[in-house]
């Protein structure tokens, strides 16, 4: 439910239609036969693999739905709480929890789903799983070291692989074909059945054309972040790209009038920005424009969005990925801070302006007011800082 909380199910309702959805699945684990412990432990003996179709089709369905649901902006990637990996403990662990799916017949999941069904030997594995938790809080300090031993933080397979998400997406469909093709021949030795596992019937032409869409599905749904990232440091379309700019006169002016309708997001480093904040101004970061939550102050209807980066530059590049995400009402400030620093801030005046033009003489005397005037303003200003984010990363997982 990531992209519909809290904008349209709130935390409260989140719970209760995490309770029905709850309840749900597990009807629908007990009507596909996730109940009864003999075709659970068929995928150890060779006779039944439901349980490793049913497995890798919900991994290619959440994985394909995360890519796309990221690709067009409706889930925050940094909102998902990816598990740590403790390689040495979740090798132990993995094998302590095939020796009681094989031994009890059911894993933690579907031992609850048929408890509720009031089969005795779940009742008696969920009792049992109670008593092995308490157990190991209670010895807890035994296995600490253990427990905690080569810790490989957060890793992602197709980074860890060195490929992109896209490749990496559309392999494990296929491999996932391929387990399906290969499991149905074990399964028919298994059962003595002599018909070939896959027969070209439409059952099985709609399942290979269904899973080779959602293979080549994957490379229609690049990682945003990244390839924007890429193009925003290519020169050739940077130069290219038409861009709203607001000048560094048009701000001072803005800014001395105190005008309502204009926004600043300023994309200095801290360092800098805390050194010299323009009013109105709140610190972004590149991250934040990709964000659920931040970009939300980019949505505000009636606002002008005035983007600021340290030179010409980094403004460019932010402007290019703040238009390519969609954002409306987008104006780039000409030049960079350091534009308006030189051309305002540290405005020289001289003693007679050489030229005789009219606009240069205008220039020339907004400019001296400005550079009076500005630097009281922001010395008095209070900006926003930085951005503030109040939804954390939803931890969670089976």
């Amino acid at each position: 439910m990531g992209p519909l909380v809290p904008d349209i199910i709130g935390n409260d309702l989140n719970f209760i239609v995490a309770l029905v959805i709850g309840i749900l699945f597990g009807m629908i684990l007990e009507q596909a036969g996730f109940s009864t412990s003999k075709k659970l432990v068929g995928l150890f003996y060779g006779y039944d693999f439901t349980v490793l179709r049913v497995f890798f089709t919900a991994g290619v369905t959440a994985m394909v739905g995360v890519i796309a649901l990221a690709h067009f902006g409706l889930l925050d990637m940094n909102l998902i709480y990816i598990n740590p990996t403790f390689l040495t403990s979740a090798i132990v662990g993995g094998l302590i929890m095939g020796l009681g799916f094989v031994i009890g017949g059911f894993c933690p999941g579907t031992s609850v789903c048929a408890a509720a069904i009031g089969k005795i030997d779940a009742i008696v594995f969920v009792i049992g799983a109670y008593l092995g938790v308490l157990i190991f809080a209670e010895t807890y300090p035994l296995w600490e070291e253990l427990y905690f031993a080569q810790n490989l933080g957060n890793p992602q397979l197709f980074s860890m692989l060195g490929i992109s998400q896209s490749l990496f997406a559309f392999l494990f469909v296929l491999i996932a074909l391929f387990a399906f093709f290969f499991v149905s021949i074990i399964e028919n030795k298994a059962n003595g059945i002599k018909e070939p596992a896959i027969r070209f019937t439409p059952y099985y032409i709609s399942i290979a054309v269904v899973g080779f869409a959602l293979a080549i599905s994957a490379f229609f749904f690049p990682n945003k972040k990244e390839s924007l990232l890429k193009e925003s440091n290519n020169q050739s379309i940077l130069q290219s790209y038409e861009l709203d700019y607001i000048s560094v006169d048009e701000l001072s002016c803005r800014l001395m009038s105190d005008d309502k309708r204009i926004q600043i997001f300023d994309f200095r480093s801290s360092e800098e920005y805390e050194k010299q904040p323009l009013p109105k101004s709140t610190l972004f970061t590149i991250e934040n424009l990709f964000e659920k939550e931040p970009s939300k102050l980019l949505h505000l209807r009636h606002k002008k969005n005035i983007l600021i980066g340290s030179d010409e530059l980094e403004a460019k590049r932010i402007g290019y990925i703040a238009k390519e995400l969609g954002f409306k009402n987008i104006r780039v400030l000409k030049g960079g801070f350091a534009e308006f620093q030189k051309s305002i801030l540290d405005f020289a005046p001289a003693s007679a302006l050489a030229s005789n033009d009219v606009s240069e003489k205008d220039i020339y005397r907004f400019r001296f007011r400005a550079s009076q005037r500005l630097p009281l303003l922001i010395k008095e200003s209070k900006p926003s800082g930085a951005v503030k984010k109040t939804q954390k990363r939803i931890v969670g997982g089976c």
